[in-house]
């Protein structure tokens, strides 16, 4: 459930309490209004319609500089909601629509692809700790790394951006996927240049091939992320993490590079190529099959271009990478 609170001027009360009275809420109430002043409105949502409510204050109160729109999440209420066999057979609601709001969706997405020196920290330690982890073959801190994760947000937020088609937003996930990889490469070059021994680790190895396994592995755990943001279920992202991990490849890519063993160094790039745009992909329709989309016609307009030419492009890189992956392995 969410409690969404309203606070806009007093013109707009009797209005937002027709849509509570429309869409049935669970309960709503609202703070005495005084002639040129603002006031609370307060609605209790359920899960399954908080999207289309909130959409619907959002066409209500407009551009108002005077309202504000808050989300909180609400733990349990007394007494509990009884079941309402009417909602569950509502036409509006939606099996696979996301169970966050595109607004709460959107600010811990966006909380991911800061650039700032947190991140920058982040990528720096989790690359020594992924190519110590390496280079000692110890499978314990190499999962380490991988929990760290700092560049599973920004190929997250792409996708995200591409789906609600915000250029801005795509720009900056770029940017911060740019910089995150570059960082990680240069450390892990220098490392494989000034360390060259225990190159041929097990750990180090296993990330110099990849196999149709490996595509598949990337392509569940990267829809398999966008579900857990969905549904609110951040727990399940540690698995996830684990499972689609970037930086033991990049790690891996920069020891060869910087080591010059340029024939393994090929298989890690095409390990970690494959890896980015399988999460891309998979994360990009796991968004779509939730149904995340703008809320304004011209903008789901505008999306709709973006989101195919992304899937589009996405599709032929994943296949141009097999026709590749399937061409090193005939030559080794």
């Amino acid at each position: 459930m969410r409690l969404i609170e309203i606070i806009t001027d007093c013109g707009h009360v009797d209005t937002l309490h027709g849509l509570a009275e429309h869409h049935e809420l669970l309960d709503f109430w609202s703070t005495p209004c005084e002639q040129d002043e603002r006031c609370s409105v307060r609605l209790l949502v359920r899960p399954e319609n908080q999207q289309q409510i909130l959409d619907a204050i959002q066409s209500i109160i407009g551009s108002s500089e005077n309202s504000r729109v808050v989300i909180l999440p609400v733990e349990a209420t007394i007494p509990r909601p009884e079941a309402d066999e009417d909602n569950d057979n509502d036409k509006n609601k939606k099996k696979g629509s996301s169970t966050r709001t595109r607004e709460e969706l959107y600010q811990t997405i966006l909380s991911g692809i800061q650039l700032d020196s947190t991140f920058v920290w982040m990528v720096v330690l989790s690359t020594i700790v992924a190519s110590i982890g390496l280079l000692a073959n110890n499978v314990a801190v190499v999962i380490g790394a991988m929990v760290i994760a700092p560049l599973l947000g920004p190929n997250l937020a792409l996708a995200f951006a591409s789906s609600l088609g915000d250029s801005a937003l795509i720009w900056q996930s770029l940017k911060t996927n740019v910089v995150g990889l570059g960082i990680a490469l240069a450390i892990s070059i220098l490392l494989g240049y000034f360390w060259p021994y225990a190159l041929d680790s097990h750990e180090i190895i296993s990330r110099t091939d990849i196999g149709y396994d490996g595509v598949a592995l990337a392509l569940v755990a990267g829809a398999a992320a966008v579900l857990s943001l969905a549904s609110g279920l951040s727990n399940t992202l540690v698995g996830v993490m684990v499972a689609v991990a970037l930086l033991p490849p990049a790690a891996t890519l920069g020891l060869m590079l910087g080591a010059a063993k340029y024939d393994l160094a090929i298989g890690a790039s095409l390990l970690l190529a494959i890896n980015i745009v399988c999460v891309n992909l998979s994360a990009k329709l796991a968004f779509i099959a939730k149904g995340v989309k703008p809320r304004t016609w011209i903008e789901k307009n505008k999306a709709s271009q973006s989101r195919w030419v992304s899937v589009v492009f996405w599709l032929v890189s994943l296949g141009l990478l097999i026709m590749l992956m399937q061409f090193w392995h005939n030559l080794s």
